[in-house]
């Protein structure tokens, strides 16, 4: 499936958004507070959104995806490597950090990614994490609703391919509440986990240490 949308899916995304990922990307990036060239592994990378702004804010960034095509038609990343997220290909703390945008509802095993992205962080590394979220109030959340499940899937069939932009929006559905998520960073060996809202929680967010 993201094969298939791969050529239109940064077009979309900026639809989708009104541009705001972009913004988003850029605080998941700084809150990492790693120094300059910290190697980081960027997770379902996607075409490179995020280790775009992992090198524009001075780090050394590798991108990792499932889908070959999202790797191929993605520009400015010159490391990247097709890997299953929880099968990564990597040393044991490798990195400085890891991020991942907008993918954890799309992984299969969500626990064993999070113990392989605990694994190739070194100890005291840190992790920044994207997602969708629904926002808790309620004018706001029905307006969102209708966006997100009626015009988004609207939008990717004029523009790209009809069953994965209904598949999208449905697959929050396989995401775990925001609590499951921090303890199942915890379990995988993550300490002082921090969720925030974003944008009155049109987004969210989640920052993490590896423990040392």
């Amino acid at each position: 499936m993201f094969d298939a949308i791969a050529s239109r899916y940064e077009l979309v995304n900026k639809l989708m958004t009104f541009g705001l990922d972009t913004r988003w990307r850029r605080r998941a990036v700084s809150d990492l507070r790693l120094a300059p060239n910290s190697v980081v592994l960027d997770v379902a990378a996607g075409t490179g959104d995020l280790t775009r702004e992992l090198n524009r804010q001075g780090q050394r960034a590798i991108a990792t995806d499932l889908s070959y095509n999202m790797l191929d038609v993605g520009k400015a990343m010159p490391e990247r490597v097709q890997a299953d997220a929880s099968k990564l290909p990597f040393r044991s703390a490798s990195f400085d950090g890891v991020t991942c945008g907008y993918a954890l509802r799309n992984f299969t095993d969500l626990a064993r990614t999070f113990d392989e992205m605990a694994r190739v962080i070194r100890p005291g590394g840190r992790l920044s994490l994207l997602e969708v979220a629904e926002p808790e109030s309620g004018l706001l959340r029905v307006g969102f609703r209708f966006w997100f499940r009626k015009v988004v899937p609207f939008i990717g069939s004029l523009l790209s391919d009809s069953a994965a932009y209904h598949y999208l929006p449905a697959s929050t559905a396989y995401l775990p509440s925001s609590s499951e998520i921090a303890a199942m960073l915890n379990r995988a060996g993550f300490s002082s986990v921090n969720h925030r809202r974003v944008m009155g929680g049109l987004s969210q967010q989640f920052l993490a240490t590896r423990t040392s």
